[in-house]
Order: C-alpha cells, then structure tokens, then sequence
C-alpha cells in the first residue's frame, strides 16, 4: 500500500507562503492514490524554482537543463514505457526556453505528463517578466511594464490536438489532486497547467487575485473531445478564469509507432550486437 510518506519530507528551498508547496503536496497525494510506488515514477525537470520539485521527493528524477524537459523525458519513457513519466518545468522553462520542444512533444503525443508550475514570472533569477506575465506589469527589468502579449498555454496546446489540457490552481489543493490523477491516468500527453503564484516577485497575480476569479467549471458543461468549444474556453481569462479539463483528445501514442516496444521495454530487450560487430571489425 502506496502512502504519501513513501515520497519523503525533506527541507525545501523555496519562499515561506509559495504555491510550490501546495503542488508538491498534490502531487504526492495523486501518486499515492494512484499506488504508484516511488521505484515506478521518473520526474525530469530543468532549471527554476519549478525545477526544484523532484529534488524533495523519494522518486527517481533527472535534472535537466532550462528548457530542455521534454527530450529526456521523452526518451525515459521511450527506454522504459513501464515508468510513470512527469516533465516538471515553470512557465519561462517551459513555455519560454522549453517552447519549441513542447510544439513538437504535443506532435508525438509520448505518454508523459507535463507539470506546469505558472507563477508569470522568473522566480530563480529574481523576478523578470516570462512569457505569460500579464501586459503591462511591472518587473524589475521591465521597469515600463510589460509591452508584449501574454502566451495562452491552454490555447495553443488544444490548438495543437494536444491529447490532454488542464488548468488547475496552486490555493485548490484537492482540485489539483484530482486533475493530476487524471492526467497521469490518461495515456497520451498530458498538459496540466497550474496557476502559482509567486509571493516575492509578482505582487500582481497573488493568491488574492486569482482566488476572486478561478472558477471549476461544470462536468459536462461540453463534449471533451469539441476542440472548437475547448479553444473557446481557453480564451476566457480576466475577470473569470476557468479550471478543470478543457480537452481530452484520444489518439495514438509515440510508443505505439515503434514495433520493438509492444512486447517489452528497452530495457528488457537482449541486445543484439552481431551487426555492429560486423561493421566493427570492417574498420579493422
């Protein structure tokens, strides 16, 4: 039986008061009520306050580069298909250094989950606006405030057929659970976005703000699978900001397209040298 002490408790580096802590927390709770036992989950981050998280956990975990998530993860899961994958970034490693990898990830639809902490700024680095920091907001490098268009994650992954988006909120703790253990339970990527925010450097989008406008939205409020009406969704956002499944999109995953990984992992296959030797000794 799986508890949440499986995945430890250790000292953390981040802010008194951040919404990282109430990810952590839902995430332990999501893999103990899935049974997941740390031996069977991988967690691959990059650089950032986000990148952090697997390092306070009792799991295997890869950190990476910033912006570099996805092609390990990606590989991991290639290599072993038995292993729970998560890719954990924040909204400047994933959506800013790490935006091009998620494009093409989506395109291959691998069946890994990607934890988004978005707190619409750089918290490692001390607090510059990242791509999805609200226009005109006032950093410390954007002392004008912030001139260019946020990114809309949730628009751009539906737009994308992305198999699985989310938005969930770091001061909704059982609501999150709840959306990790669906994402992780779907096969095919999962995108779960999650509103975080930063209690040092984004005086803007505090606990306070978002806490007047999330809202969960209605269990059959739409067809899942209507991307028409799920991008229509994504679009909401100011004064009302919805929560919950925008879009489950059910297609082939990348480990389906490769022959050799339907009877066993990677790792369960005995190599075969004979070939390469062959082209080995040609060189002899």
């Amino acid at each position: 039986m799986v508890s949440v002490e499986d995945y430890g408790n250790y000292e953390t580096a981040w802010c008194p008061g951040c919404g990282d802590f109430n990810i952590l927390k839902a995430l332990k709770a999501a893999l103990a009520n899935l049974g997941k036992a740390p031996s069977e989950v991988l967690i691959v981050s990059g650089i950032g306050q986000a990148g952090k998280l697997p390092q306070y956990l009792n799991c295997n975990f890869f950190n990476g580069l910033h912006g570099r998530t996805l092609p390990p993860a990606t590989a991991a899961k290639l290599a072993n298909h038995e292993l729970t994958v998560l890719a954990v970034a924040g909204d400047g490693d994933c959506y800013g250094e790490g935006g091009n990898h998620l494009i093409h990830a989506i395109r291959r639809n691998p069946d890994i989950t990607i934890l988004v902490h978005d707190n619409q700024i750089y918290g490692l680095t001390k607090g510059q606006a990242s791509p999805t920091s609200e226009r005109g907001m006032v950093s410390k490098i954007q002392r004008e405030g912030v001139f260019n268009n946020p990114l809309n994650p949730i628009a751009l992954a539906i737009s994308q057929e992305c198999s699985f988006v989310s938005r969930g909120y770091a001061g909704d703790v059982q609501h999150l659970t709840e959306l990790l253990i669906k994402a992780i339970r779907h096969r095919g990527l999962s995108l779960v976005e999650v509103l975080q925010p930063c209690v040092t450097f984004n005086k803007l989008n505090t606990f306070k703000w978002y806490s007047n406008r999330v809202y969960k939205m209605e269990d059959g409020e739409y067809p899942l699978d209507d991307r028409v009406k799920a991008f229509e969704k994504s679009l909401e956002w100011g004064d009302r900001i919805p929560l919950g499944i925008f879009y489950v999109n059910e297609r082939p995953v990348l480990e389906d397209n490769h022959e050799v990984l339907r009877d066993a992992p990677l790792i369960r296959h005995k190599p075969n040298t004979e070939k390469v030797n062959v082209l080995i000794d040609g060189f002899m």
